[in-house]
């Protein structure tokens, strides 16, 4: 059974895992919106080279796997 998603749109990242101070915040916003966009698992952080998993693909997966991602769609995860 798939768990409960958070009451946010999946553009939209919880604000302790990407809170508003952070540096480059807007620059990795635009890269996850663009990967919603086009469809795409994930992106390029734009700071540290890494991979990163978008918000719709979390929550295609139906459950959370812990490991604190910045764009988890689930409650409480």
């Amino acid at each position: 059974m798939p768990e409960p998603l958070a009451p946010r749109e999946l553009d939209q990242p919880d604000p302790e895992r990407l809170p508003e101070h952070r540096p480059a915040r807007e620059a990795m916003l635009a890269a996850h919106r663009a990967a919603l966009a086009s469809g795409a698992a994930g992106y390029i952080d734009p700071v540290t080279g890494l991979w990163v998993m978008t918000a719709r693909y979390l929550a295609e997966r139906g459950t959370c796997c812990h490991t604190y991602c910045r764009h988890c769609p689930y409650v409480g995860a």
